[in-house]
């Protein structure tokens, strides 16, 4: 079994403040401490967001890259997750490949009562750079700020407009790549 965090309490709360302030500031790009080892083709950043937030209460779906056996046996070991086959019935999502990625309406956006129980989706791409790409604007962005990331299919950019529209519901979504983070919550507008 792949070890997880060094020091599970420490390494944790840090990565929750990256994600944290990734959330709070859409488009910025943030580095976070990352464990020693992830199953293959888990991102370092990805593992992290895994290890900080998933636990027993936190259903989670897997596509097909990131359903291995190490992987589920890693998430079980150190998340206790249980893992859905449904990606609607899921909270967070973990997906390697987002070029094979369901549309984001096929996951749970929330109820208006209650749109804090929408899935979160951790998408991992090639790369992520602030200063140039999308121009990204809403809440935690002063004025608006551009960010640019490799390895997402376009389709996945009209989707997210739409998700925005549907605000107070829609999903949010933190994209890692490597050790770095960004998150597009659903209250951020992003244009080409």
């Amino acid at each position: 079994m792949l070890p997880g965090l060094a020091d599970p309490v420490l390494d944790s709360q840090t990565i929750f403040r990256g994600v944290l302030e990734a959330v709070a500031h859409p488009g910025r790009v943030v580095e976070v401490a990352a464990p020693s080892a992830a199953p293959a083709g888990i991102a370092p950043a990805s593992a992290a967001v895994c290890l900080a937030l998933l636990d027993f209460e936190t259903p989670t779906w897997l596509d097909a890259g990131a359903a291995t056996d190490e992987t589920i046996g890693w998430l079980r070991f150190h998340c206790g997750c249980p893992l859905v086959p449904d990606s609607g019935r899921a909270r967070f999502a973990l997906i390697t490949e987002p070029d094979l990625m369901p549309a984001l309406d096929d996951f749970d956006a929330g109820a208006d009562e209650y749109p804090d129980r929408s899935a979160t989706l951790i998408v991992q791409t090639r790369g992520l750079a602030a200063g140039a790409g999308r121009r990204l604007t809403g809440p935690g962005i002063a004025g608006e700020v551009r960010l640019d990331v490799i390895g997402l299919p376009e389709r996945f950019w009209s989707q997210l407009a739409a998700n925005h529209a549907r605000f107070p519901r829609g999903v949010d979504v933190i994209l890692t790549a490597g050790r770095a983070l960004a998150a597009l919550p659903r209250t951020t507008r992003v244009e080409a």
